[in-house]
């Protein structure tokens, strides 16, 4: 008996680890302007936040996210946490605020840097920029497995003419990506306000990581994640989940859910299964 049970513990240990399913979600969710009037943020709240469910994301990187609509999303969905300071570094303005589901995941550390020439300096610009733009980053660890990844969510200055800001806060966010521990898988989320292929952000970020859009088994929806709110399809693709580390992208896709043309947000967000 004692033989049997040494053979099968050590057969256990033989056996491959068991791969890990991690749902990617990026999300614009607009910011709530009053001069939205028929998408103003109290009219699609509820759409959101039944687009965020029909995806059912472990981890979800949002923009122009004000604190109240963090709050709503997180009491609509309570298997989800969330954090992120405002890119003034408190609660006013926008976030980038990250959800992950407790039960998944769990936060091992976090924190903020701004795209500028001093990333530590809470609401500092630079290049530019008309705006405060930043990351919010956290090192997680699946709860089941122990495994372990980084993941950053940003957003890029928006203007056509701040293309050096673009350029420059994908410059220091390949920095930064490129100091964390290499045996560490890497995810980022955001709205970089640049198509892919062709825009130099994109060009400088993919350097070293994949594009999950363009590495999937399959892709779902349109291209373009542009929408405002109309369900028009655009050639612009600015929102991106990009990766690094062992990591097999089963599917992307970009979200279209709409209920009777009311869309969620002014951009289609976008979704990958990951696969490690």
């Amino acid at each position: 008996m004692r033989i049997k049970t040494v053979f099968c513990a050590l057969l256990l240990c033989a056996l491959p680890t068991l791969a890990e399913t991690l749902r990617v979600m990026s999300f614009n969710v607009r910011y709530p302007a009053k001069g939205d009037a028929a998408n103003r943020w109290e009219v699609r709240q509820d759409t959101l936040v039944r687009t965020i469910r029909l995806k059912n994301p472990d981890l979800l990187g949002t923009q122009e996210l004000f604190y109240i609509q963090g709050e709503y999303i997180a009491q609509n969905l309570p298997e989800y946490e969330w954090f992120g300071n405002s890119r003034r570094g408190n609660r006013e303005d926008e976030h980038m605020g990250v959800f992950y589901k407790r039960s998944k995941l769990r936060v091992i550390e976090s924190g903020n840097f701004w795209l500028s020439e001093t990333p530590d300096v809470p609401g500092s610009q630079a290049w530019g920029a008309t705006l405060p733009r930043m990351v919010t980053w956290a090192l997680f660890e699946v709860r089941a497995s122990g495994k372990r990844f980084y993941f950053y969510n940003t957003h890029f200055q928006h203007t056509a003419q701040a293309n050096e800001a673009r350029v420059n806060s994908a410059k220091l966010i390949a920095e930064r990506a490129g100091k964390l521990p290499a045996d560490v898988p890497f995810i980022m989320t955001g709205d970089f306000n640049a198509a892919a292929p062709s825009a130099d952000p994109y060009k400088i970020l993919t350097a070293n990581l994949k594009d999950a859009w363009t590495t999937a088994a399959r892709t779902i929806g349109p291209e373009g994640t542009s929408s405002g709110f109309s369900g028009r399809v655009s050639d612009r693709r600015i929102d991106w989940i990009l990766y690094r580390g062992p990591f097999t992208v089963l599917e992307a896709e970009t979200v279209t859910y709409n209920e009777d043309g009311r869309y969620p947000s002014d951009h289609y967000p976008v979704f990958a299964v990951l696969e490690f």
